[in-house]
């Protein structure tokens, strides 16, 4: 694969190595959303039909996407905090029970489970990262959660990739152990998927959830939930008019139904036809899926090996090529180096990073290329 940066609209002076915070939109996923949002001028074209047709189209591009056995398996969500208040929700407890997280999660996936632990009397379990020692800390973590599973533990809920520092869980491992157990699995996929590829089938996930606006290069706002057998029977947040069997005949809406739509139809958010979005994430995941995420891993592979390397020897950390995504991981500072001068210096080239915690995230997709990598580690050698 090469560079795609011609296919967006980057300053060509900016070096974005920020997808984990936010990716650019493609030119002609923009021109998608503009072309939405005119049609709203003339409403009449806008048929009943098209309240579902099109967000068909997208589910099915997203259950492609993470080999999810049925479309209909897909939900269409506003935010990642939407899709986990859904499995709180739903999830069957009993007090004494664990709940596992991973140390230093996205708080969207951390603070649903505080205030279920609080009104079932649960415990919340954080699996400490190892910060202690230099080597080995991606593996020494995968084994750390393997451990803290057992009978107890009701759910686990983690990252495919921490979005901080760029650990990569063995989701195939860890969703074993939960089936054994008899746990259920929860992933936040927002970070991952659609540069690396995942497979719910595979992982044997409950529940996969995703906010659209990262590695799946769509708008903010847009998001997709996948929810296995566990959910067919649930109850959603919103009782929405779509949710419901044969909402597609808008002459008999008010022929109310008791009965939701098939598997995760019901979960859906209310209006989640948003034309808008929908348009938009149509074109995205259809360019994510012709990209195909083996080969998004194989370029920022290419993009980065020999930079890593060279900024390891400076004396900067960064975790072990078998347990750190090749899209998204962090660097750890060496104690010479001040955050603060750092990141006025990398402001100062116009390179953008995040600093999360202890590290600095970089994150690159198909917009990047050499030169955003090369600036960057002119700035991180300077001084040194």
């Amino acid at each position: 694969m090469n560079s795609q940066k011609h296919h967006f609209d980057l300053d060509p002076k900016v070096h974005y190595l920020n997808c984990a915070y936010m990716s650019p939109l493609s030119q002609a996923v923009t021109a998608a959303g503009q072309a939405a949002l005119l049609r709203k001028v003339q409403p009449y074209q806008i048929t009943p039909e098209d309240f579902f047709t099109e967000v068909d189209q997208l589910k099915s591009l997203f259950a492609h996407l993470v080999n999810a056995e049925d479309a209909n398996r897909i939900a269409i969500i506003p935010s990642v905090s939407y899709g986990i208040a859904i499995v709180a929700k739903n999830l069957k407890t009993k007090p004494g029970q664990h709940i596992i997280v991973a140390d230093a999660q996205f708080p969207s996936n951390v603070y649903a489970w505080r205030e279920l632990a609080k009104a079932r009397q649960l415990h919340v379990n954080t699996v400490a990262y190892p910060v202690e020692i230099a080597e080995n800390r991606g593996e020494t973590w995968n084994h750390r959660i393997l451990e803290s599973i057992n009978k107890d533990t009701v759910l686990v809920s983690i990252e495919h990739v921490h979005w901080a520092n760029g650990t990569k869980f063995d989701l195939e491992n860890i969703g074993k152990r939960c089936r054994e157990v008899g746990a259920l699995f929860v992933i936040d996929g927002t970070q991952s998927v659609g540069a690396l590829p995942f497979d719910v089938q595979k992982f044997g996930v409950d529940a996969l959830i995703c906010g659209g606006y990262k590695t799946l290069m769509g708008p903010y706002g847009l998001g997709y939930a996948y929810f296995g057998r566990f959910f067919d029977d649930g109850k959603p947040l919103e009782e929405t008019w779509t949710g419901r069997l044969h909402s597609e005949n808008f002459a008999s809406l008010v022929n109310y139904q008791d009965q939701y739509q098939p598997l995760s139809a019901k979960y859906d958010m209310g209006e989640k036809s948003s034309f808008i979005h929908v348009a938009m994430g149509i074109v995205a995941l259809t360019e994510v899926i012709a990209r195909d995420a083996a080969n998004i891993q194989d370029y920022s592979r290419q993009l980065t090996t020999e930079a890593v390397g060279v900024w390891q020897d400076a004396g900067y950390w960064v975790e072990d090529k078998g347990y750190r995504s090749q899209h998204l991981f962090g660097i750890q500072l060496p104690t010479s180096v001040s955050s603060a001068s750092l990141l006025a210096a990398l402001r100062l080239r116009q390179i953008f990073v995040s600093v999360r915690g202890d590290f600095v995230r970089i994150s690159t997709n198909v917009f990047n290329d050499t030169a955003d990598i090369d600036a960057l580690t002119e700035v991180l050698l300077q001084d040194r």
